[in-house]
């Protein structure tokens, strides 16, 4: 829900997640070894939680299904000539379920994401392809120079079931 009188921080949240598609993903390997990669993402809204589809051709895919703790960060486009260092971002740990294929979550994943990803629909249809629910324990919000906080699981759970 966006209304005019929800907090500020709440609002740059939402936006930050409505206009950027693609997070970075940390994950660790099997030498307990950091590894960050590009995902994109959608925000099942009903859960509350994160949303990627990912290969097994992937290392951060077989990574999950080693060890299913992440950071995920979505961070606002950098502008040209304006400064770095406050760009709106949202930082997140927490972790990954991998999502039977089918199942009624799937179908769900399945759906947020192609309503944010139309042209992956054949990829969705693919046997080496899984969709993950990420669920975030914990999150930083910069919003910009001196605007920064942090939230806890439920917070980032209320803060992802937003309404249009």
């Amino acid at each position: 829900m966006n209304a005019p009188h929800e907090p500020r921080l709440n609002r740059a949240v939402r936006m930050l997640l409505q206009t950027q598609r693609v997070a970075a993903l940390g994950t660790l390997d099997a030498e307990r070894k950091p590894f960050v990669s590009m995902v994109p993402f959608g925000v099942d809204r009903q859960a509350g939680h994160f949303i990627i589809h990912t290969s097994l051709l992937a290392p951060h895919t077989r990574n999950l299904l080693d060890d299913p703790v992440v950071s995920l960060m979505v961070m606002q486009a950098e502008i040209p000539k304006e400064p770095v260092h406050a760009l709106p971002r949202l930082s997140m740990n927490g972790t990954a379920h991998r999502l039977p294929p089918g199942s009624p979550a799937w179908q769900t994943a399945r759906s947020v994401y192609l309503a944010r990803f139309p042209e992956a629909q054949a990829m969705t249809e693919l046997g080496d392809f899984s969709f993950f629910a990420l669920h975030v324990s914990e999150a930083r919000q910069v919003a910009g120079f001196g605007a920064a906080r942090r939230l806890d699981a439920d917070e980032m759970a209320t803060l992802l079931k937003w309404q249009d």
